[in-house]
Order: C-alpha cells, then sequence, then structure tokens
C-alpha cells in the first residue's frame, strides 16, 4: 500500500468561495461553512478551489488565504485539499508548494486546460502528475475528465497515472456509464488500494454502488443525505439508496438540470442560504447571477427534501 493520502471513504464536499457583496473573498464564511462540514458525520476530506470554489477566479494569495481558511475551520481535524489548475507542469508544481505550504494535504490535480479542445501526447499526463508530485510532496487525487473532453484519460493513462508515487485516489468524472461500467471493475482489480470516488454530481444513484466515496460540489448543501446514500451504496441496498435519490431528485434539479455545469456554483451558494449558511449568492465573474426567480425554485426544493437551516 502506497504510504501517501489519507482515508476519503466517505463524503467529500467541495466548498464554494462566499463572496463578500463587494467581490473579495469572505474568509469568514469560509471557515462558517467549513466548521458545519468538518462536523457532519461521514465527512473525511474538503476539496477547495475546484470548480465550485470558482478557484481559477482567485488571486495567489486569494487562493492561499482559502485554504489557510478552511484548514483553521476544522482545526486541522479534516484534511483539505487544494485543486491545482495551472496548465503548465512547473507552474503547477509550484502551486503545489503554495497549497503545502498553506495548509493542504493533499491536491486534486487538473488536466491541461489546452487539452480540452487540443488533446494530449502519449505520456504527457504521466509526466506531469511525476513531476508535481516530486517537487512538491503534495499526495495527489487523479482527476478523471467527461468522456465528451478531449482531456478524458483512456483507461491505459488512468492504470499508469494510478500506478505512480504520490497518486492515492481517484475522482472519476467520466459521465460515459458504459465506460464506467466497463473500466472500474478493472481498475478495482489493477488498483485495489486506489480511493475510487465518484465526482457525478447529478448520477449520484448510478455511482454509488461502485465507489468508496463522494467527492463533489453536491456535499456543500446535503452531505447527511449523500453520507445516507454512500451507506446504502456499500450495503447494495438500491431500495433505500432509490428512496434517497427520489428525495432529493427536486434539489438536483434545479442545482445541476440547468443550461451550464457551472450555474451549479451559483445555485449551491443559493442552496447555502437555505441552509442559514450564507446570506447571499455573489459570484465572480465570468459566473452570472441565476435568472429572476431560481432562487425561491431552490430554497423550495430544499425545503421539500428536509434540507433545513442548520444550527
Amino acid at each position: 500500500m502506497k504510504n501517501v493520502g489519507f482515508d476519503m471513504r466517505g463524503v467529500n464536499p467541495a466548498p464554494v468561495t462566499p463572496f463578500n457583496l463587494d467581490g473579495t473573498v469572505d474568509y469568514a464564511a469560509c471557515k462558517r461553512i467549513g466548521k458545519w462540514l468538518g462536523s457532519i458525520e461521514g465527512v473525511k476530506s474538503l476539496t477547495v478551489l475546484g470548480h465550485a470554489g470558482e478557484g481559477t477566479f482567485l488571486e495567489r494569495d486569494e487562493q492561499t488565504k482559502v485554504i489557510e481558511a478552511f484548514v483553521e475551520s476544522t482545526d486541522g481535524k479534516i484534511p483539505v485539499i487544494a485543486g491545482i489548475t495551472l496548465e503548465g507542469t512547473q507552474v503547477a508544481a509550484d502551486e503545489a508548494k503554495r497549497a503545502v505550504k498553506a495548509g493542504a494535504k493533499a491536491g486534486l490535480l487538473y488536466p491541461s486546460h489546452g487539452w480540452l479542445r487540443f488533446g494530449y501526447q502519449k505520456g504527457a499526463p504521466q509526466d506531469k502528475y511525476r513531476q508535481v508530485y516530486e517537487e512538491s510532496g503534495l499526495p495527489l487525487v487523479l482527476f478523471q475528465y467527461p468522456d465528451v473532453t478531449k482531456c478524458t484519460y483512456n483507461l491505459d493513462t488512468l492504470l499508469e497515472i494510478s500506478a505512480q508515487p504520490g497518486v492515492f485516489a481517484m475522482k472519476n468524472g467520466v459521465r460515459n456509464m458504459r465506460r464506467w461500467d466497463t473500466e472500474i471493475p478493472v481498475i478495482r482489480k489493477e488498483r485495489p488500494d486506489l480511493q475510487i470516488l465518484s465526482c457525478h454530481d447529478e448520477y449520484l444513484l448510478s455511482t454509488a454502488f461502485d465507489i468508496d466515496g463522494f467527492l463533489v460540489g453536491y456535499g456543500n448543501i446535503a452531505p447527511e443525505a449523500l453520507y445516507e446514500m454512500l451507506l446504502a451504496g456499500k450495503a447494495k441496498d438500491y431500495k433505500k439508496a432509490r428512496e434517497i435519490h427520489d428525495r432529493l431528485l427536486p434539489v438536483t434539479k434545479v442545482v445541476y438540470h440547468r443550461g451550464s455545469h457551472m450555474e451549479g456554483t451559483v445555485a449551491l451558494k443559493h442552496g447555502l442560504i437555505a441552509r442559514g449558511l450564507l446570506d447571499h449568492a455573489t459570484v465572480r465573474s465570468p459566473l452570472l447571477p441565476l435568472e429572476p426567480g431560481a432562487d425561491k425554485e431552490i430554497y423550495a426544493a430544499m425545503a421539500a427534501a428536509g434540507l433545513g437551516k442548520v444550527a
């Protein structure tokens, strides 16, 4: 077994980054959200500065302070994972070093986003993971992008990356169930120590029976229900998992069945208003507010799912 990483076999929320009305980062709200999430049974880590966290919209000093705020929020009891998003290998390694200094215990290493359009050279992802880990010492979570993109990793690439030192978990968002059903069993067999995490916010039920944990933005607003679903999945209790899915479906629709998946970040902030953890849903450009009335739909769905204000 690799002597890196930590136990992510549970719910691993990807918190939003709250902003003040003037657009500055609200670090006090970061701490409030982190403290609450860290108190929930089954929450094993927090992944900050991802898509849900608007991480690429922040200045470097803001990124550092966000990591520090979430680390402080749980008194170090819940590990914080930092999104490592820069394209070039060397700048990504430097970003990982900054994350280590800020207190992150692992990094979620993004593919170079030029690959989204043009694809990647054979061996390039493996080299990026190797160099980032060797230079920073930061344990890494392998990030599998959707199958519709040119930066999705084929099975051989997934197996090669996951065999490398420092890689201890995989956040899989392939969003192609044919690939999921054929590749996950192979990865399980070939990499039995690799922790497999679903990031299919809108397909939780479909992936709950094959995984060790969820790493999802959805964990911002419904960590309790997601942990129930995960336990049902581990127990192969389809009836229970389906009941939770159906209870959450109105929330799933208003958060993730929108025109763009990125709108989910805005919707999550409204969900946190419903839970009493935020006062407003301010986002940073190029995100925009949701259409008029969407907030009320989200509040109604949250209430119907039993996701009320927290203490």
